[in-house]
C-alpha cells in the first residue's frame, strides 16, 4: 500500500512538471526542445534503486500528460525518447562511470535522438536528422542542469519517510 501511494505522489509531480513544462514558451526556434522537467523524477527514482518504479512512473506520466496537454503524437514522440533515454540512463548508471548529472545528461541526448528517429520515419525523410546537433546540444545542457538538480534533491529524498529500506 505504501509503496502505490509513494508512486502516486511521484506520478503527481511528474505530471505538475510536465504541466509547468508545457507553460514554459521554450524553443529558440527548433522544434522538439524541451527542458525535461519530468526527467528529474526517472533520474531520482532510478538513484534510488528503482529502475522499474521509474519506468512505470514514466510511462504512465506520458500516456496522462499527453492526453492532457497534448496529443497522440506526442505520446507517441515522448515513448520514444523515454525508451531510449531510460535504457541510455540504466546503462550509464550500471558502468558506473558517470555522475548523476552525467547519467542525466545522457537521458537528455537519448531522449532526443529516439524522438528524431522516429520524426525521420514519420516523416520519410533523412533531412530533420540536420536538428540533431541543435538537440544533442540542447539535450546536454538541461541533462546537465536537471542532473545538478536530481544531486541536489537526492539526500533528502533518501532520508524522506517511506524511503528506508523494507
Amino acid at each position: 500500500m505504501r509503496k502505490t501511494a509513494e508512486s502516486g505522489l511521484f506520478l503527481a509531480v511528474a505530471l505538475v512538471l510536465s504541466y509547468v513544462e508545457s507553460l514554459i514558451p521554450f524553443s529558440f526556434g527548433i522544434p522538439g526542445i524541451k527542458l525535461g522537467l519530468p526527467n528529474l523524477i526517472v533520474v531520482l527514482l532510478l538513484y534510488r534503486g528503482e529502475a522499474r518504479r521509474a519506468v512505470v512512473v514514466n510511462f504512465l506520466r506520458i500516456l496522462l500528460s499527453g492526453f492532457l496537454f497534448g496529443n497522440l503524437f506526442a505520446i507517441f514522440y515522448a515513448m520514444a525518447g523515454a525508451v531510449c533515454s531510460f535504457s541510455a540512463m540504466a546503462v550509464g548508471k550500471r558502468a558506473g562511470c558517470f555522475s548523476i548529472a552525467g547519467v542525466s545528461v545522457l537521458g537528455g541526448v537519448f531522449h532526443n535522438i529516439g524522438q528524431i528517429v522516429v520524426a525521420m520515419a514519420v516523416v520519410e525523410t533523412f533531412y530533420v536528422g540536420y536538428y540533431m546537433p541543435f538537440l544533442i546540444l540542447a539535450g546536454t545542457v538541461t541533462g546537465a542542469v536537471l542532473g545538478i538538480v536530481a544531486m541536489e534533491l537526492l539526500p533528502y529524498l533518501q532520508n524522506a519517510v517511506g524511503s528506508e529500506k523494507r
